[in-house]
């Protein structure tokens, strides 16, 4: 069984394309002063919570993915740019459909399903990002609540969570 290549920060750039990825970075770098280098993982893990979103749309359409409000707001601008996010969606994404936004609060949504649910839900979407990106690295703490909450007040080293098995798998 041959396994697929995993998805690289550069192949989610093409995705979205030089011009508009480099006007977003320009755009969240001068509106945060956050380095560049920062900014730039930043919008590539916005890519790959849309890349997921697209792949996996019966796992994980209309889910909660607990990604960091820096990321809904890069979504945010990715929408306003309606001509590309459509493009995006529909031309280059995986799934080929529009996906629509919806923000709410971590603490708001466990109130909706409940906090059991909301646990599940958040789990739900780690193997799903590593067969598609790759282990996780530190890098990835500051944006993914939930990889950050296991990796620091759980203390699971980040191999362990990379490792989690989709929920109710033997």
């Amino acid at each position: 069984m041959t396994t697929q290549p995993y998805v690289s920060a550069g192949d989610l750039t093409a995705l979205l394309g030089d011009r508009l990825h480099a006007e977003v970075v320009k755009h969240f770098t001068g509106k945060t002063d956050a380095p560049p280098e920062y900014v730039e993982r930043q919008v590539t893990e916005c890519l790959r919570y849309l890349y997921l979103i697209s792949r996996h749309r019966e796992e994980l359409g209309g889910l909660f993915l607990p990604v960091e409000q820096d990321i809904d707001e890069i979504w945010h601008y990715l929408i306003l740019q309606t001509r590309e996010y459509r493009e995006l969606c529909e031309d280059r994404l995986p799934g080929g459909f529009f996906i629509h936004h919806r923000s709410i609060g971590y603490e708001d949504y466990q109130q909706e399903p409940g906090r059991e649910q909301a646990i599940e839900e958040a789990l739900r979407w780690i193997p799903l990002y590593c067969a598609a990106f790759g282990p996780f690295d530190e890098g990835v703490l500051p944006h993914w609540t939930i990889v950050r909450f296991l990796h620091e007040r759980m203390s699971m080293p980040l191999e362990e969570i990379s490792a989690l098995e989709p929920l109710g798998a033997a």
